[in-house]
């Protein structure tokens, strides 16, 4: 489980350092999510970034739609500081991020003419009240669109560098903050309608994860993998006696995926669209 303190600190700190790699774990998914975005986006208005992270989603909806005024929110202050360089080397004008929570962010940016969200829904403390409070801040008829990762065996790059190391990850029963916390589709689906939006569609989107490239791919996955996600617990709550030969344990694993100069998973996610209350589209 990954609460919203340990996006504040230490988690939001080590993807605010690994910002390049975890971009690249979802540039493939990024495309199609950016696709089903920038056909629903209007030309201007307000639009929110919901757990914006470094920024990915946030960057190329501006670049697509100067006229539009964005806000990116997130948790983590070390993640918001990198978006924002990005967002100034880049001189998008329309673009803004804070660090805080949702839907508190929201309100001063409201209306709201459409929300977006790669992956950065899945760690609400209470997911009703957070989808009630982004409801309630669009515009009758505006949408929301989100990623989430599907359940975790359909996610090899999670499931089975786990399993290398001796441990299982499954999805939870139920709901818990976490990478897999919608993996259930018709839990989300349920959750959506409670919170008041409509005409819902939750839409799978199957890509490659690439976890590693370069000279060495394996050996950049492991290290990625060493920072970054379910493995990573794993490893740091080992002694430093063992560590070691769990990263050859995975070593092993990542070299069976890898093809040229890269090391890639296929990954399952679902991309979500919602639409508020009233008229529209």
């Amino acid at each position: 489980m990954t609460t919203a303190p340990d996006w504040q600190t230490r988690v939001g700190d080590v993807w605010a350092a690994e910002w390049r790699r975890t971009d690249r774990s979802f540039a493939a998914l990024s495309r199609q999510l950016d696709a089903a975005i920038h056909a629903l986006a209007p030309n201007a208005g307000r639009a929110v970034d919901l757990g914006c992270g470094a920024g990915a989603t946030s960057l190329a909806l501006a670049a697509a739609r100067p006229e539009l005024e964005i806000l990116g929110v997130d948790l983590s202050a070390a993640l918001v500081a990198v978006a924002q360089e990005r967002a100034a080397e880049r001189g998008l004008d329309n673009l803004r991020f804070v660090a805080g929570m949702v839907p508190q962010a929201l309100e001063p940016h409201s209306p709201l003419d459409l929300a977006v969200s790669r992956h950065g829904v899945m760690f609400f403390d209470d997911p009703l009240a957070a989808f009630r409070g982004i409801a309630a801040a669009l515009r009758p008829g505006a949408p929301l669109i989100f990623s989430c990762f599907r359940a975790a065996a359909d996610n090899p790059w999670a499931s089975e560098t786990i399993a290398s190391l001796g441990g299982r990850l499954d999805s939870p029963a139920g709901y818990a903050p976490g990478p897999f916390a919608f993996a259930d589709r018709d839990m989300v689906h349920e959750l959506l309608v409670d919170a008041g939006l409509a005409r819902i569609s939750i839409a799978p989107a199957d890509y490659l994860y690439r976890a590693g490239e370069g000279a060495d791919p394996a050996a950049d996955a492991a290290d990625f993998f060493r920072c970054i996600g379910p493995v990573s617990r794993t490893i740091a709550a080992a002694s430093e006696a063992d560590r070691p030969a769990l990263l050859e344990r995975l070593r092993v694993v990542l070299s069976q995926h890898v093809v040229g100069d890269a090391v890639e998973f296929p990954a399952a996610a679902w991309i979500v669209t919602a639409y508020a209350q009233g008229s529209g589209k």
